[in-house]
């Protein structure tokens, strides 16, 4: 195994936890929401399956567009198309981020009064 094989097979490793978390995700049966956020407890939600299918979806998302993303590690050893993977990989995180602060928090987080579903 050469090395670009290994960086890409170590770089499809980690998108495939991504993938593995959002299937987790989607098809759970807790009644406990899951968190985006590391260390941070998750804001109340209205209704908890529909917002667990939700971020399973973004992460199952997030996990297939990393792998594409390393996709340039396989060409030859010091090709500057690794760029495409370094730069991909922080914009995915930050829209990641957004789409879920925008969408999801925003869609499921409980108003003041509301009873949980």
């Amino acid at each position: 195994m050469n090395n670009t094989t290994l960086a890409f097979f170590i770089w499809s490793l980690c998108g495939l936890l991504f993938l593995a978390r959002g299937i987790y995700c989607m098809y759970a049966k807790k009644e406990v929401p899951f968190g985006f956020w590391a260390n941070a407890d998750v804001a109340p939600v209205s209704n908890v399956p529909a917002y667990n299918r939700a971020l399973g979806k973004l992460f199952t998302v997030a996990g297939v567009l990393f792998i594409l993303l390393g996709l340039p590690l396989l060409s030859e050893q010091n090709k500057s198309s690794i760029i495409i993977s370094i730069l991909g990989a922080m914009v995915e995180s930050i829209v990641l981020m957004a789409v879920y602060t925008v969408k999801i928090e925003g869609k499921y987080r409980r108003k003041k009064g509301e009873p949980p579903h």
